[in-house]
């Protein structure tokens, strides 16, 4: 048995610009924009959401611009598995977390739990 809940949205930005695309996305969403320290994971600008909301970041990246979600998990290779038997497919592992592509094609991450009030809030699968 394991728990899973939506962690937050990732905007991802095919930008040389990310400051610049943070400021539109914290003007367009209404939340100021906040800097997150730069990781081997890639660039990230994190804007502030309110207190129990599913966490937004602009992502630079390489590949063209889309939004994905976040799934986080206490157990990441139970939810790949739930998710694979509901026909999303794995694309890659980076770190702690995976990246899975819905049956229509929509990428998303499986990450670790990272929000507070998991345990209250996750679903519970069998």
């Amino acid at each position: 048995m394991h728990k899973s809940r939506l962690s937050g949205f990732i905007i991802d930005c095919q930008t040389d610009d990310l400051e610049g695309s943070a400021k539109f996305w914290a003007g367009a969403l209404g939340a100021p924009a906040e800097t997150r320290p730069q990781s081997d994971d890639g660039p990230y600008i994190a804007l502030e959401v309110a207190k129990g909301e599913p966490y937004v970041e602009v992502q630079k990246v390489a590949h063209p611009s889309r939004v994905h979600i976040d799934i986080e998990a206490d157990d990441i290779p139970a939810e790949v598995e739930r998710l694979e038997n509901l026909g999303a497919k794995k694309i890659t592992e980076i770190k702690d977390w995976v990246v899975m592509a819905a049956p229509t094609g929509q990428h998303f991450c499986v990450v670790p739990v990272i929000r507070a009030g998991f345990d209250d809030n996750a679903n519970t699968w069998k």
